[in-house]
């Protein structure tokens, strides 16, 4: 549903995106991660229609962003980092007038229609100025919502929001994310992490790595990490797991938890599951680590990041 090849958008002298690839197909979230300037915003302009790239293609719902943007349009819905609400407006009314605007049949249908998928039928007739800004978020996707898009492109949706409302909106993005494309930009990782099916990392204009977060994982460490809990005294837990042929690197922590590591690609916790219990211990806890996506994300752009 999106297909990028070679896009690169220029402001003079400076080159903010440059020769980026990429795809995302219906049914996919896909996060869109980077630091500040990196070229998220630029990109996800370029994809709606609101900027022409300065060179590569774009092709968004089957058309061309450049050739057919107003085919693009029609299909895409989006939700930039600032939402551009009227205060002075009601909620109903607000919408309907977005779908006036669009040359929408039955506009009517449609505004309740958006209204009920972000779970805001209930203040249909409130002011738009006395909403919560968690509430005020739900009607900026009613709106990316209300003509039916293919595609969903969603600018930092859930910044500002307290906790509360990250999960709520997060919810909600992940159900309208089961039928339709959806690309979203965040700088919350831990949401990317739970929400997104893959994520890109760009960084000054270039995508530095694309894949699930984790495949990434395997691809940045080179090793599996696991971590292994028994009941009652752990004191030769380490030198019990340094027996079995394959691991590496074993540590003990504070709380009495053995970390050890194994080559990616050969898994050996069922051995080591075998060998704690005949070794007699009561074997509670034997799960994987791996690196959080804050840890590949600074991996990735940290030396740029830490200059800034």
């Amino acid at each position: 549903m999106i297909k990028v090849s070679g896009l690169t958008k220029d402001y003079g002298a400076r080159r903010a995106v440059h020769n980026l690839n990429f795809d995302a197909q219906q049914g996919e979230i896909v996060g869109f991660l980077g630091p500040n300037g990196a070229g998220k915003t630029t990109t996800m302009r370029i994809l709606t229609g609101y900027m022409p790239p300065t060179d590569g293609e774009a092709i968004v719902a089957g058309y061309d962003v450049v050739e057919e943007s107003l085919e693009v349009r029609k299909r895409v819905g989006y939700l930039p980092e600032t939402v551009p609400l009227y205060n002075d407006m009601v909620v109903f009314d607000y919408l309907k007038f977005m779908g006036e605007l669009r040359h929408l049949p039955n506009v009517d249908d449609r505004a309740g229609e958006a209204l009920e998928m972000v779970g805001l039928t209930d203040r249909a007739s409130g002011y738009i100025g006395n909403l919560s800004k968690g509430m005020r978020q739900r009607v900026g996707l009613a709106q990316a919502l209300l003509h039916r898009p293919e595609v969903l492109i969603l600018d930092e949706p859930t910044i500002g929001l307290d906790p509360g409302q990250v999960v709520e909106v997060r919810e909600l993005i992940r159900e309208i994310g089961k039928e339709r494309t959806v690309l979203l930009s965040t700088h919350i990782l831990h949401e990317a992490q739970n929400i997104c099916d893959r994520v890109l990392i760009i960084n000054k204009g270039k995508i530095v790595a694309e894949d699930t977060t984790e495949n990434l994982q395997a691809r940045l460490l080179g090793a599996e990490r696991v971590i292994v809990r028994v009941r009652g005294e752990w004191d030769e837990l380490a030198d019990t797991v340094k027996e079995i042929k394959g691991v590496r690197k074993v540590e003990t922590h504070e709380d009495g938890a053995v970390e050890f590591e194994f080559a990616s690609g050969k898994d050996l916790r069922p051995e080591v599951a075998k060998h704690v219990i005949k070794s007699g211990y009561d074997l509670l806890e034997l799960r994987p680590l791996g690196l959080s996506l804050e840890e590949i994300f600074l991996e990735l752009t940290g030396n740029d990041v830490k200059k800034k």
